[in-house]
């Protein structure tokens, strides 16, 4: 097969599609013929040998890449055969090993693709929607709310506005540049302004004729995050899940001592990692089903940017540019589509 695999950590010219061997499902898993893998923010940390959630970097060589979609080919010994020829969306976890060709999982992990979905949409919903669906058990949004979605042009600000709008909140969307800003509209955002001018809270100010926002979903910080929280009125909260920046990799929190917390009547929390599984009661899994059913449904709607699997050095440089607009994902040659 052919997969993408990084020798050495550094810039994302050192991916390399290359032909290696095909891997083989052990006990319990299956082998999946690929048809999208998802590209995370978190990914192009790792190859530049940054540890993340990982105890330790990644031992190279190593094909990166931790959610795949495509079509069972090959068994492990004592899998249920009923797998076999099956279309099927996981995350991978911690086992890297989805820009490729072909991947193994466990078979625990499989959740068979809603037939109306295709594979990139379904790699959307199960790392992307996982963590939407996550972050929604923070909140419940109704039509008294006005929410603030910055990065709304991005994969998780995508489903935030529509699932906003679908709660009958007032959506305000955050995004850089007009074209994103235009995405955000058609998304439904009932504002779309643009972070990069500077009078964008003024803006927002007028179209809210006097009143408050009441959940910013932040996952930038930096000035624009601060911008937004300023506009929360008493009671509002501030959902934080990123701090992205301006350079992607070099932003920075938001804090807020309790004193200004209390000055301002708001509260402020982290919404990522052991706080989101614990508010899932540890069922990490019950947030992907809920996320593909969502999907399925049409309620929710992934966006999806698409890259050949040999440009996977192209979709890491426009992730880190800001080059992007939904969920990114790698699709190898003469992959199935499913429409």
């Amino acid at each position: 097969m052919h997969a993408i695999r990084l020798h050495a950590y550094g810039p994302a010219e050192n991916l390399v599609h290359e032909r290696t061997d095909d891997p083989v499902p052990g006990p319990g898993q299956v082998r999946i013929a690929v048809a999208a893998a998802g590209v995370h923010l978190l990914d192009t940390a790792l190859r530049q040998g940054m540890t993340g959630p990982y105890p330790a970097p990644v031992e190279l060589p190593t094909v990166p890449g931790r959610e795949v979609a495509g079509t069972v080919d090959a068994l492990g010994d004592g899998t249920d055969p009923g797998w076999l020829g099956k279309r099927v969306v996981t995350h991978l976890g911690m086992a890297p090993g989805g820009y490729a060709e072909l991947a193994v999982a466990d078979a625990a992990r499989l959740h068979e693709i809603p037939g109306n979905l295709d594979a990139a949409e379904a790699v959307a919903m199960i790392g992307t929607g996982r963590t939407t669906m996550g972050i929604l058990q923070f909140t419940a949004l109704g039509p008294e709310d006005v929410a603030i979605v910055p990065a709304a042009a991005g994969g998780i600000g995508t489903l935030l506005v529509q699932y906003a709008k679908n709660a009958g909140a007032t959506v305000i969307g955050l995004a850089g540049g007009p074209v994103k800003v235009a995405r955000v509209t058609e998304n439904g955002a009932d504002l779309a302004v643009d972070y990069t001018r500077p009078d964008w809270p003024q803006t927002v100010r007028a179209h809210l004729a006097g009143r408050a926002a009441t959940v910013v979903f932040d996952s930038v910080g930096g000035d624009t995050g601060r911008a937004a929280v300023d506009l929360l009125g008493k009671g509002g909260r501030h959902l934080v899940f990123g701090w992205s920046g301006e350079g992607i990799l070099d932003g920075e929190p938001l804090s807020y001592t309790e004193e200004e917390q209390a000055e301002r009547g708001i509260t402020s929390e982290g919404v990522l990692g052991p706080v989101m599984i614990q508010k899932a009661g540890g069922d990490v899994r019950a947030l992907e089903v809920r996320a593909l059913a969502e999907a399925a449904s049409g309620r929710l709607r992934p966006a999806v940017q698409r890259f050949p699997l040999a440009d996977a050095a192209g979709a890491h440089r426009a992730l880190e540019t800001r080059g992007t607009m939904g969920k990114v994902v790698l699709e190898p040659p003469l992959a199935p589509r499913h429409d």
